[in-house]
C-alpha cells in the first residue's frame, strides 16, 4: 500500500453522510468531532487537494479525477458556501491546489484573488498580511501569495511580494527566512521555520530569482537538514512544513542547474528514504511520523497534517526519479 492508499484509506470520508462528497478526517483514528468534520482544517484540505493533483499527474485515473471534482465541491459546502475565510495563507493555498484542477474553478479563484489584493497593504513598505483585522505580515502568507499572482499571471505583484519579503524577513547572515513582521510594534518574530524557506523558495522560482532560490536552498541543507533529512516540526500544523519545504525543493531540482539544483534533490531524495524507512506499518498501511529520521509511532501520528506532509514528499521525489 503507497501512501497515497494510506491516507485517503484511513482520513477520506464523506462530508455528513452526504453522497458525491469527500474530505479529510483531521485525525486517525478519528474522535466524535472529526467525524462530523467539525474542527476540520481548511488549509489542510488545500493540501490534500494538491496532494491528490500531484498523484493524479503522477498516474492518471477517471476514478481520481472524480474524487477531486468531489473534494473541490466538498470545501466549498464545509465552509457554509464560501471559498475564502480570514486567514490570508489559508487561501492562497486553496487558491494553489485549484489552479492545478484542470476544472472550471473561474469563480473561486476570482475571490481568492481579490482578497489576496485587499490584503496587500503599505504597512512595513508592504506585503500581505497573515489575516484580516491582524497586525502581522509573514512569510506563510507572502509565499504561497506571490506563488498565486504569478501562476494567475500578475508577475508585477509577485516580484513586489518576493522583492518584499527578501528585503524584510530574510536573515542577511544565514539566508535563511524569519516568520515575519509585525508593523504596529516593528517586532521581528524570527522563529525559523521550515515551510518559511519552502514557500520563499518556491516564490523566487516562479519570479526567476535564481540567485535567491539557490541561497536558499543552501541555508535549508545547512541549517534545517541535519544528517541530511528535512527536519520535522510536530503535529498540528507543524506536520505539513517539511512537505511543503519538499515541494518546492523538488521544482527547484528541475528548473535550476548546476549545485543548487543537486542540493535540492538530494534534500528530497534522502528525506524520502527515510520517511519511507521509519514509517509504521500497520493494517490500514505505512503510518508516518511527524520527525522522518525517527521511527514512527502511532500516539504521535493521528494528524492528517503529519501523513500529508510525508505524502507530499513523497510524490515531490517521485517526480524526481520517474
Amino acid at each position: 500500500m503507497n501512501a497515497e492508499e494510506a491516507v485517503l484509506g484511513r482520513h477520506l470520508r464523506r462530508l455528513w453522510a452526504l453522497p458525491g462528497t469527500a474530505l479529510g478526517r483531521s485525525h486517525w483514528p478519528p474522535s466524535p468531532g472529526d467525524r462530523v468534520h467539525w474542527h476540520w482544517n481548511y488549509w489542510w484540505q488545500a493540501h490534500l487537494l494538491d496532494c491528490l493533483i500531484d498523484a493524479q499527474l503522477r498516474a492518471p485515473s477517471p476514478a481520481r479525477a472524480a474524487l477531486i471534482a468531489r473534494f473541490v465541491r466538498s470545501v466549498r459546502l464545509r465552509n457554509f458556501g464560501r471559498w475564502t475565510n480570514d486567514y490570508y495563507d489559508d487561501i492562497a493555498w486553496l487558491g494553489l491546489a485549484l489552479q492545478r484542477t484542470g476544472l472550471e474553478v473561474s469563480s473561486p479563484l476570482a475571490a481568492i484573488s481579490a482578497q489576496l489584493y485587499e490584503g496587500w497593504t503599505s504597512d512595513a513598505g508592504g506585503g500581505i498580511w497573515w489575516r484580516r483585522g491582524d497586525q502581522f505580515k509573514n512569510a506563510p502568507a507572502n509565499g504561497p501569495a506571490a506563488i498565486f499572482h504569478a501562476r494567475a499571471g500578475d508577475l508585477s505583484r509577485a516580484e513586489a511580494i518576493v522583492d518584499w519579503m527578501s528585503s524584510l524577513l530574510v536573515d542577511p547572515s544565514t539566508g535563511l527566512v524569519w516568520d515575519g513582521f509585525r508593523p504596529d510594534t516593528g517586532e521581528f518574530v524570527k522563529h525559523i521555520y521550515t515551510y518559511c524557506q519552502g514557500v520563499y523558495l518556491g516564490a523566487c522560482l516562479e519570479v526567476s530569482n535564481v540567485e535567491a532560490a539557490a541561497r536558499t536552498i543552501f541555508a535549508v541543507a545547512s541549517h534545517c537538514a541535519p544528517g541530511g533529512v528535512l527536519r520535522g516540526q510536530g503535529g498540528g500544523d507543524g506536520g505539513l512544513f517539511a512537505g511543503i519545504t519538499a515541494r518546492y525543493l523538488a521544482l527547484a531540482a528541475q528548473r535550476l542547474e548546476g549545485e543548487s539544483a543537486s542540493v535540492a534533490r538530494t534534500l528530497v531524495l534522502t528525506s524520502a528514504a527515510a520517511c519511507t524507512a521509519n514509517a509504521l506499518d500497520t493494517s490500514d498501511g505505512p503510518v508516518y511520523g511527524p520527525d522522518w529520521s525517527t521511527p514512527a509511532t502511532l500516539a504521535e501520528s493521528r494528524d492528517l497534517s503529519i501523513q500529508l506532509g510525508a505524502w507530499m514528499l513523497l510524490e515531490a521525489a517521485a517526480t524526481l526519479t520517474s
